[in-house]
């Protein structure tokens, strides 16, 4: 289970829920919820289906910033296509 916490200023509104829920619906293996007290997005994936970038650009879609609480999951950080350069 791989669990994300999503600060979006604004998501309380429903509309914007409402927004948020179409974006989200397709995604396989995705629970979330909503705690529009606090504007506070709950994601929990079965498996890494999304990168922090999508989440990000789904949110700005819908003319939401999302700030990451605390630490991201490794699993939905992008993959470098770079290699470190070693000292021989």
């Amino acid at each position: 289970m791989i669990e994300l916490e999503v600060y979006a200023a604004g998501v309380r509104t429903l509309e914007k829920i409402l927004e948020l829920d179409h974006e989200l619906e397709s995604v396989p293996g995705l629970r979330y919820k909503v705690d529009s007290n606090h504007d506070i997005v709950y994601l929990e994936f079965e498996e890494p289906t999304l990168t922090v970038q999508e989440i990000r650009g789904i949110f700005r879609k819908l003319s939401l910033e999302a700030r990451i609480v605390g630490s991201i999951p490794l699993e939905l950080n992008p993959k470098s296509k770079t290699q470190p350069l070693r000292a021989y």
